[in-house]
Formats: C-alpha cells, sequence, structure tokens
C-alpha cells in the first residue's frame, strides 16, 4: 500500500471532488481524463463520471463504503440510476433536509459514525444501505462527523481536537486503529482532503513531510 500527493481543479482539497471505495472512485463530469487515470492506477479501482444534485461537489454530497452509496435528497433520478448501474451496489437517497451529507456521515464495511443533526430515521437507513451498525456522536465539538474522521477498512483518522474517549469510540465502531492527524499543512477537516481506500491513499498536494509519516501509519501505507 502507498500514499501519493495529488492536485485536483489546482487545489489540494481533493476529497471535495472525489468519492471512493475498494473497487470504484466517482469523479465528476469534467475531471481531466489524465488525472482519473492517475487514481485508477494508485487506488486500483475502475471509474464513473457522475454529478450529484447537478454539482461536481461529490464528496460533501456522497456517502460510501463497499455495499451502498447514499446520496442527498435532491439528487436526481437520473443520477441515482447512473450510479446504481456503474456500482452495482444499494444506492438511495438519505431522507433528510440536510444536503451535504457525505460531512455528516463517516463510514467503512465495519461501521458508521452519524453526526447528531441526523435523527434516528436516518440511522435506520444508513444501516440498511451500507449494511453497518450506526453510531451517532460529534467529534472535537463538531457535529459534522463526516468531514472529522476519514477512514478505510484499515484504519481511521480523526479531528485532531477529538477527545481521547471519541478517538476510542471511533476505533470501537468503525473496528480500525483511529489517531488523530492533519492534512495539507495543518486542516482538520479530514475528509476534504484525502480519498483512501484499503490500497492506497491520496491526500491533497500540501499535505507536509510529518504528515505524510502519520496518515502513513494510520492506513499502513
Amino acid at each position: 500500500m502507498a500514499i501519493y500527493r495529488y492536485t485536483a481543479y489546482k487545489t489540494p482539497n481533493i476529497g471535495i471532488f472525489v468519492k471512493a471505495n475498494d473497487t470504484l472512485i466517482v469523479v465528476p463530469y469534467g475531471f481531466a481524463e489524465t488525472k482519473t487515470k492517475k487514481l485508477v492506477e494508485y487506488l486500483q479501482v475502475s471509474e464513473v463520471y457522475a454529478s450529484v444534485a447537478g454539482t461536481r461537489l461529490l464528496g460533501p454530497m456522497t456517502v460510501m463504503n463497499n455495499n451502498g452509496i447514499l446520496l442527498p435528497s435532491l439528487a436526481s433520478d437520473e443520477e441515482v440510476q447512473l450510479l446504481r448501474q456503474a456500482s452495482k451496489l444499494n444506492v438511495e437517497r438519505v431522507d433528510s433536509r440536510f444536503t451535504a451529507v457525505g460531512n455528516l456521515i463517516a463510514t467503512n464495511d465495519n461501521g458508521a459514525i452519524v453526526s447528531p443533526l441526523l435523527d434516528g430515521q436516518v440511522g435506520q437507513q444508513v444501516q440498511d444501505v451500507l449494511g453497518v451498525p450506526v453510531h451517532s456522536m460529534t467529534v472535537g465539538g463538531f457535529v459534522q462527523a463526516g468531514s472529522m474522521i476519514i477512514a478505510t477498512n484499515g484504519g481511521a483518522g480523526v479531528h485532531p481536537k477529538a477527545t481521547e474517549e471519541e478517538i476510542n469510540t471511533v476505533s470501537e465502531v468503525l473496528q480500525v486503529p483511529a489517531e488523530p492527524v492533519t492534512v495539507n499543512g495543518g486542516v482538520p477537516f479530514l475528509s476534504s482532503g484525502v480519498i483512501a481506500n484499503t490500497n492506497a491513499v491520496v491526500v491533497g498536494s500540501m499535505t507536509s513531510g510529518p504528515e505524510l509519516i502519520m496518515l502513513s501509519r494510520i492506513f499502513k501505507a
């Protein structure tokens, strides 16, 4: 497993545009073919071009593990259908007024950590579509659990303001080692700057040497 630096749309905030699991990356329409090829090679996945709610901000708009994909209620029928056909996974809209569902839910194939902003009914939907048990919590005083945690089936990075108790809970729910870390030279909102699966970790181009070392340790890259 390896770790790579990368830019997208001339920004190190690569996680805003791309979402991955162990077999698939979802990239926005218009994403450079050369950039997509590199991600396919690094992460050892196939690609699908898509939009969600008409935007290219696929990271905040998408929750994905190897069992399913959750999209906001604003996603169109065509977008849902395209992702169902391309991924062969459960693909459903989250029954919530919140649109940036990727910022509210962190998941791997063992569990999901869900923002307290989402009510219990949504938790049941997350469990059904992603096929994992659900735990609701804040992280470091923030309700955006999906922005605070980046997880694979091998490890989880957590916002540096997370308490020891919160880090232990993340580790228990996702059933992987979890540690605090930043990305892109001190950015604590991890999902904005990381695309990861069990094959590789791709990080924003401004990620420092010490951050690379920490991320390599967390994800065993």
